[in-house]
């Protein structure tokens, strides 16, 4: 039984009977983690939560137990409240998961059962074999012997065959990955409106299916196309990359529902299980959860008890808040995930899904998804408006954290607290917050995808590690900007050719060749400093798309690069009124806006845009947003420092490329900038400059060796 005082590595419990068990169980031969009846895998050591735990003290004890912790708790939870539940609690209804002291005593009971079974199931195969071999025998010890040595000889030959034979013999199903895709569901019902409710009983069997580890699934997104282009199953499954597709069908008719789920193997085009469900709208959790568990079951999955306790738990027991809530899901599901890009939707839909889940939060105060999906508005709402504000999302982690206090295990607040985090300039509890994701959502592309993006300026390797399998993971229409990403990593890491491959690969996915163009033109004039070549790209990409913010910005810089000023300025122009005509401000180009405009001729305009870069870096870096953090380089200090050396201050210019080149990771991109960015250009004759720039680029090729070996190891160079 834990509590906060008992996470204690110098009390007595701790040391001499938890860690003592702990190693004991693990070297005896039932082991620390025992097979339970039903197939599922069970730790002898069995939590009993009756505090909260804080943060330390569950990363203390999982680094005991060697896994992750999800006791059964004994914790009343209602708003503001956790405390040990009481013997008999009198309204059990008011606490989050309408539990009392019976209901917790039973789940202990089966729980201890189940391992004591596992056991005691070993233990009596063990006993027989123990009683056959310890009957007295009347032969002499010669003849005693002679069996031992000839059982011991067939043993051996036994092993040997079984080394050789059973590999063989199971090769095939074991080469069989457990991955599975969950098709958009068919509505039967003539009333359209009722769409958002088949949608979200199937995305709710996909978020469980989703909590297995032992399964790899697609998100939402990536199965989205097939909703009205259905192809052969093979084809699908091959497209998406998986073994298995779960399609579906419901009808709902005020509050009777009736569904149809049907399991298929999309290699062989064979069906394996289905089955129809007609109940009463209050057993639509219980339906979800047992056609996860039937399907994880019928693929041969390990569902952990921890695992299972998550699947069955229930969001809320106010079915009229359960209602607004995928009503709200649905509006936030027509916008791309907001959080991947930072890209505010548009404030009808917003509003729409604002409304809905506050009706929700009406019936149900204490749902804590619903808090999630309000944190998620504001987050689309507030993003651009309040980036440069103290108060920076202080609403969004408001709600973010009183959906935890509700239910402390739910991946999609802590995917939004980790982007707080990040947007805040701290990203190494960002990086914690992703990793509370996938421990509660282990197939959580966007988890993957926002730490690959976190570490990509820190952590290169661990960077393409996570974006990699984000990757595994979508399908869908964000996949081309995931490689985009990618990309962009293998440009300023100096990889030309992966840079090139996965610009590609994005445009055979949504072919966007402007896109293509933009980045295929950056990789050139970034690791090979061709900016003739990168310009040839870009008058491409303009013939296409005249509009693009990215285009104009790259082609500006480019001219540039080639002291082509006339030119420099004239792009960067088309940028700048472009951008504040649709009500934005090229924040990251002011200084080279700046800078075309002194290389013209036109001092005071230079000076309005350098003092408005100087402005708006300096609160970059005061605030701890990501420009002026470790989280994206620390590329604020770089800017400042060519601001700086533009007007002539060279001492600013010195003491925030300093301030660069000791913090930020060394990337062959930014080598390229701090030897050729003529807004350096008069630092370039101090020895002081002479010396940074040395410095850097022996770092520069250090790392980048580091990476290209492990980019051999993993054959993708």
């Amino acid at each position: 039984i834990i509590s906060r005082t008992y996470c204690d590595p110098k009390s007595f419990a701790w040391e001499h009977e938890f860690k003592a068990f702990v190693e004991e169980a693990s070297k005896d031969q039932f082991g620390l983690k025992v097979k339970l009846p039903n197939g599922n895998v069970a730790s002898r050591v069995l939590p009993i939560q009756i505090h909260e735990l804080d943060n330390e003290d569950i990363n203390l004890f999982e680094s005991v137990l060697r896994g992750v912790l999800r006791g059964i708790e004994f914790i009343y939870k209602s708003a503001g409240v956790n405390r040990p539940l009481l013997p008999k609690e009198e309204n059990p209804q008011d606490n989050l998961n309408h539990t009392n002291y019976r209901d917790q005593i039973n789940k202990v009971g089966n729980a201890i059962k189940d391992i004591i079974t596992a056991i005691q199931h070993y233990s009596a195969n063990k006993d027989e074999i123990t009683q056959e071999v310890s009957k007295p025998e009347t032969t002499s010890q010669k003849s005693n012997n002679t069996p031992i040595i000839i059982t011991s000889v067939i043993a051996l030959a036994l092993i040997i065959l079984g080394i050789i034979f059973i590999p063989r013999l199971f090769k095939a199903s074991e080469d069989i990955e457990k991955s599975i895709a969950v098709l958009p569901f068919k509505n039967d019902s003539p009333d359209q409106e009722r769409m958002y409710f088949i949608n979200g009983t199937m995305e709710a069997i996909l978020d469980n299916l989703c909590k297995i580890k032992d399964l790899r699934v697609p998100g939402r997104t990536s199965v989205e196309q097939y909703r009205d282009n259905l192809k052969p199953i093979p084809t699908i499954g091959k497209e998406l990359d998986v073994n298995y597709i779960l399609e579906g069908s419901g009808h709902r008719d005020g509050n009777n529902v009736r569904l149809f789920v049907q399991l298929l193997d999309a290699r062989k085009d064979k069906h394996l299980w289905s089955k129809t469900y007609d109940a009463d709208i209050e057993d639509i959790f219980s339906m979800q959860s047992e056609i996860a568990q039937l399907v994880a079951t019928e693929i041969e999955a390990i569902i952990t008890p921890e695992e299972k306790q998550l699947i069955e738990k229930i969001p809320t027991f106010d079915l009229t808040a359960y209602d607004y809530y995928q009503r709200g899901k649905a509006e936030i599901n027509m916008v791309p995930p907001m959080l991947a890009y930072g890209t505010p939707a548009s404030s009808q839909v917003l509003d729409r899904a604002e409304y809905l889940f506050r009706k929700a939060l009406e019936c149900d105060s204490t749902f804590a998804l619903a808090y999630t999906g309000l944190a998620n508005v504001y987050y689309g709402k507030n993003y651009s408006r309040e980036y440069l504000s103290e108060n920076f999302m202080d609403t969004v982690m408001v709600l973010v954290n009183k959906a935890l206090s509700y239910d402390s295990q739910l991946p999609e607040a802590y995917l939004i607290r980790g982007s707080c985090y990040f947007e805040k300039g701290d990203p190494d509890k960002a990086v914690q917050e992703y990793n509370k994701v996938l421990q509660y959502n282990p197939n959580n592309w966007l988890a993957y995808y926002l730490k690959g993006y976190t570490y990509g300026a820190s952590d290169p390797v661990k960077g393409f590690e996570n974006l990699f399998e984000a990757v595994k993971r979508n399908h869908g229409s964000e996949l081309p900007e995931i490689l985009k990403y990618i990309s962009f990593q293998f440009i300023y890491c100096g990889f030309y050719e992966p840079a090139y491959q996965y610009a590609h690969n994005a445009l055979n996915l949504d072919g966007d060749s402007v896109d293509y163009l933009y980045y295929l033109s950056t990789a050139i004039g970034v690791t090979q400093n061709d900016f003739q070549k990168s310009l040839d790209l870009l008058k491409q990409a303009y013939q296409i798309d005249s509009t693009n913010f990215w285009i104009l910005g790259f082609w500006g810089q480019a001219e540039s690069f080639l002291s082509h000023n006339k030119e420099s300025l004239m792009y960067f122009r088309k940028l700048y009124e472009g951008s504040i005509s649709s009500g934005q401000m090229p924040f990251t180009e002011l200084h080279r806006i700046g800078y075309a405009y002194m290389q013209n001729g036109y001092s005071e305009e230079a000076e309005y845009f350098f003092d408005k870069h100087i402005e708006y870096k300096t609160a970059e870096i005061e605030l701890g947003r990501p420009r002026g953090t470790k989280s994206l380089d620390y590329m604020s200090y770089y800017d400042l420092a060519a601001v700086y050396s533009c007007k002539g201050d060279k001492e600013r210019a010195f003491e925030n490329l300093r301030i660069f080149v000791s913090k930020s990771h060394p990337k062959m991109g930014m080598l390229m900038y701090l030897k050729n960015d003529p807004l350096l250009n008069s630092l370039r004759d101090d020895q002081e400059f002479q010396e940074i720039v040395n410095d850097y680029e022996i770092k520069t090729t250090q790392e980048k060796e580091k990476l290209r070996k492990w980019l051999e190891e993993q054959d993708m160079l």
